[in-house]
């Protein structure tokens, strides 16, 4: 299939206006093809050039490809190169055009110049039809066999490409042993190096299902092709350097002398202006000593100069790498760096990635001997006009904090952030104040005499604002005011979008509410009866705790909510050691640049459950009728689709009712207040029961204290069998419309077991007026949108669900034009996957 037409574009010296000028070019160039005139070569370039020019910009020349193959029978390598740049590119598409290639391919790969029958031969090799293998056989033959180096290391790396393509016949060719040979006896190193480059591959492919190949890769960590390597790796490239270094770095000597030997040979391999060999040849280093304790030690005082010399020089990638390299040896022996912090100091031209993890270092290497420097510099990109970095530093500062070092002269610092009236400053330093008052309650007299004067109306950031919350909440008796900001942020709940400040402020109006209760008490109702109507399930979940929790015991509220509280003695660390561990077994890889074990970002089930790459895109969509499910209509792949997103924002707030089981108290701020010596002392348990009974007006939640009767049950929920429903207006009321339920169901294994295909689910929901608007995914991922309508008024339920078939879990979204009905609905939804391959 020839490549797609490029959009119209004004005509130009070096692209086409139409077919015509394509034509001419295919005629120019049957008239050059058996032309042995003087100058014939150089009019053979030109054509060429345009040629490839047209071809890079998507213009389909494949018409004139059997002309090309004509004129290429010339021994001019610059037209040599650029016909097989042509063959190559519409070989692999059309296989047909390959067979056109195969004869003066095979002609070039006996030329008498070694360039063009290396040329010749990797083309050869990089047209991958399954169809012509048997045409590669005996060229590679040849190739490995060839007097000229280039014509081998070629050859070496066609085996490889080779056994993609058809494994069997690569080693029924015996090509591997071919290359084993090449190896060791091959005077030309970069022979030596593609050789072992491709038996690595293939040994470690075929390992798992032969004996002999598991033998043969054991046999390249033998002593004796180590150490010719190693003799020989002052002659490699670069890359191949490094192809040998991490060969080594797999290799278990058998003793402490030969572990020596290897340092000893491989020690001006440190001084290599490669970082990369610098890298690979501190792996072999750190791995072939992790048995040797103190060796280990002095390895790590070896390594560190040219690592920090890396840091200084070079491109601002290589310092990001060299950094995280440095970053995984600090974690492990902080102390060896400590006194080398200033390398770690930021430059004012390094990019953002770089001083982050500079950052990082600095946190790293503190310590009791140099944490008033550090944090001297921290504090000066505190003020830096780059607000990320700003941001950065000041969490710097809390971590060293956190550990323990100079905690006096810090706290002041972080109360001077405080001042400085900035507001992203004034958000981080909350946040790192919170987390110091729950390590050193101590601290709280001179930080709550700051953050007192802090406006929460100045507070913008979710994370800042919940810090200054517990805050108040959790010192409340040392701040006057806190009972009145805490009524005011209480009578702005609607206007609060984050569930996390919701969430914060329930608990700290308790907490002041057992502190300060008559100052408090209108305001802990208000929370209450808005938190059991907040839409967000966890926000209810616990304003419902609280309020059962007063209903009970006031007593026993107080020691649950507000207990006294030890003092945080180690933050939890975000990675295990395990983790870290698996990291440096990785060295010298992207697992160091991304902090994480390889398997968790090249495995699949590790890079999320629900992520659809590939199958996302064939995504169908259509309407359902009731009697048959009518083809679904494909729809062109749009970046603003919703109906191709699978995230969804669970933020989006609007005026709703939870729509629980639960009766949720409403608060009426009319309703008359008890006299106050029924709070007079609200943890004394001796009115236990009184209380309980009287808390619904304590707080002013006006409800009666008689036990109300239980509701009738709910007629069950109909649904129209023949709703119809077009795409456009699903996707635009999902967009209007809040989630109503998230919830996670599971399949039955009957239900897994019927779905080997979006369609077999899509009918079976029908059958229960439950329409699929758009399905997509194949095993074990599989998405789908639903819809139905209520069958008494034209009100409409919309479904997001996700099925994982391995873990026989259903992930569902609900968004309803009328919320009431939501929980009506997901019971018949869940009712009807129940059923699912039961018949």
């Amino acid at each position: 299939m020839a490549p797609p037409q490029q959009p119209h574009r004004s005509p130009s010296p070096s692209q086409p206006s139409g077919k015509g000028e394509v034509s001419d070019l295919k005629l120019q160039l049957r008239q050059l093809a058996g032309s042995r005139a003087p100058g014939t070569d150089d009019s053979k370039r030109d054509l060429f050039k345009k040629v490839i020019s047209y071809m890079t910009i998507g213009i389909d020349v494949s018409s004139v490809f059997s002309e090309m193959v004509m004129c290429s029978a010339t021994s001019d390598i610059v037209l040599k190169k650029m016909c097989y740049l042509y063959v190559g590119n519409y070989a692999k598409v059309n296989p047909d055009l390959a067979l056109l290639t195969i004869n003066f391919l095979q002609k070039d790969c006996k030329d008498e110049d070694p360039m063009i029958r290396g040329l010749a031969l990797r083309s050869l090799c990089s047209l991958r039809v399954a169809n012509l293998v048997e045409y590669l056989v005996g060229p590679l033959n040849s190739g490995l066999k060839d007097a000229n180096s280039y014509v081998r290391m070629v050859a070496a790396i066609g085996v490889l490409k080779l056994y993609h393509i058809s494994a069997i016949t690569c080693m029924d060719a015996d090509f591997p042993s071919m290359l084993k040979h090449l190896m060791i006896n091959d005077p030309d190193t970069q022979v030596v190096a593609n050789c072992l480059s491709a038996l690595q591959e293939i040994w470690s492919s075929e390992a798992s299902s032969s004996e002999e190949a598991s033998r043969e890769r054991e046999a390249l960590l033998s002593k004796s092709v180590i150490y010719y390597l190693l003799n020989r790796i002052k002659e490699f490239s670069e890359w191949a350097q490094c192809l040998v270094l991490e060969l080594v770095a797999k290799y278990v000597p058998s003793d402490g002398s030969e572990i020596f030997d290897i340092m000893n040979l491989l020690e001006d391999r440190l001084q290599h202006a490669n970082g990369a060999v610098v890298l690979a040849t501190i792996k072999v280093f750190l791995h072939l000593t992790l048995s040797m304790t103190d060796v280990h030690q002095q390895v790590y005082e070896r390594i560190k100069a040219p690592l920090l010399t890396l840091v200084s020089s070079g491109s601002p990638e290589q310092s990001f790498a060299v950094l995280s390299h440095l970053h995984l040896l600090v974690m492990r022996a902080p102390y060896l760096f400590s006194s080398d912090y200033k390398y770690f100091y930021c430059q004012y031209n390094e990019p953002f990635y770089v001083k982050k993890l500079k950052l990082e270092m600095l946190t790293a290497v503190a310590n009791e001997s140099n944490t008033y420097e550090i944090v001297t510099e921290l504090c000066e990109y505190a003020a830096n006009v780059d607000i990320p970095i700003a941001r950065e530093s000041i969490r710097a500062v809390g971590k060293i904090a956190l550990q323990q070092y100079d905690v006096n002269a810090i706290v002041d610092r972080l109360l001077q952030f405080l001042e400085m009236e900035k507001d992203y400053v004034t958000a981080e330093t909350l946040v790192l104040v919170k987390d110091l008052l729950r390590k050193y309650p101590q601290w709280s007299h001179d930080c709550i005499a700051v953050v007192g004067n802090i406006s929460s109306k100045n507070i913008q950031e979710p994370k800042a604002k919940a810090a200054l919350i517990w805050m108040l909440g959790e010192y409340a008796q040392d701040m006057n005011d806190a009972p009145y900001i805490l009524e005011s942020l209480v009578e702005n709940w609607e206007d609060e979008h984050h569930a996390e400040v919701r969430l914060h402020l329930l608990t700290a109006v308790m907490k002041c509410f057992f502190r300060r209760p008559p100052e408090t008490q209108k305001a802990l109702g208000a929370a209450l009866a808005a938190g059991l109507a907040d839409f967000h399930q966890d926000v209810h979940d616990r304003a419902l705790f609280y309020y059962r929790l007063l209903q009970h015991d006031v007593y026993v509220a107080e020691r649950v909510v507000n207990p006294p509280k030890q003092a945080v003695s180690v933050f939890a660390d975000t990675q295990s050691s395990e983790v870290k561990d698996r990291i440096f077994d990785e060295f010298n890889s992207l697992s160091v640049l991304y902090q994480k074990p390889s398997y968790m970002f090249t495995d699949k089930e590790h890079r999320g459950p629900f992520e659809f790459s590939e199958e996302i895109g064939n995504m169908s969509f259509g309407t359902e009728s009731a009697d048959a499910v009518v083809p679904a209509q494909r729809v062109e792949e749009n970046d603003k689709d919703l109906l191709l997103s699978t995230s969804e924002r669970e933020e989006s707030r609007g005026p709703m009712n939870n729509n629980s089981a639960y009766s949720a108290p409403l608060y009426d701020g009319s309703s008359q207040i008890p006299s106050e010596s029924l709070i007079s002392n609200p943890t004394a348990p001796a009115q236990a029961p009184v209380a309980s009974l009287a808390i619904d007006d304590l707080l002013g939640l006006s409800l009666s204290v008689t036990s109300l009767p239980d509701p009738p049950p709910s007629p069950p929920l109909k649904l129209n069998a023949k709703a119809v429903l077009d795409p456009g207006t699903f996707q635009k009321k999902w967009h209007q419309l809040p989630i109503s339920l998230s919830q996670e169901y599971s399949i039955s294994p009957l239900g897994v077991a019927a779905l080997t295909a979006p369609q077999v689910l899509l009918r079976h929901m029908q059958t229960h007026s439950v329409h699929c608007i758009a399905s997509g995914g194949k095993a074990p991922n599989f998405k789908f949108f639903f819809y139905a309508q209520k069958a008494e008024e034209a009100s409409n339920f919309f479904v997001e669900c996700i099925i994982n078939t391995s873990s026989s879990k259903a992930q569902i979204k609900i968004k309803a034009d009328d919320q009431s009905c939501s929980l009506a609905f997901l019971d018949v939804f869940q009712s009807a996957l129940s059923e699912f391959g039961n018949h």
